[in-house]
């Protein structure tokens, strides 16, 4: 009896720890699940919403005027100039005032979201979520 619990025991464990929660966005055009479920975001860091994006952001920018906004997109500034800028594009507004300064990021991550940037702004709240275009 006893090896029978310790062996069910080991399963539930193998069982919930291997187990992970799929991101609600799996390729680019699912964005427009974080607005469907944009409730779920509100109020809440910006890196609670970006945990849920599988796909590489490749490019981002800020946006410091009010209300202030980040930009993101799954493909790459140059992929972006040859679609004439028809991308699917994440917008994510915060509450705080953004402190985007293009001009002091390093010149070839400029666009570029990075783990010092999820840092930095990973805290800010989210306030609105807009998605246009396809991938």
């Amino acid at each position: 009896m006893k090896n029978t619990i310790k062996l069910f025991a080991i399963l539930i464990f193998i069982t919930t720890t291997s187990c992970k929660a799929q991101q609600m966005v799996q390729v680019p055009n699912d964005a427009y699940k974080l607005k469907t479920n944009e409730q779920q975001f509100i109020n809440k860091p910006l890196k609670n919403l970006l945990k849920e994006i599988k796909p590489e952001i490749k490019f981002v920018l800020g946006t410091v005027d009010y209300p202030s906004y980040f930009s993101f997109r799954f493909i790459t500034r140059e992929e972006l100039n040859r679609k004439d800028g028809g991308a699917l594009a994440l917008y994510v507004y915060v509450k705080e005032p953004l402190d985007w300064k293009f001009d002091e990021r390093p010149k070839d991550m400029a666009y570029q979201w990075t783990k010092d940037d999820l840092e930095k702004y990973g805290g800010l709240t989210v306030i609105r979520i807009k998605v246009i275009g396809k991938d």
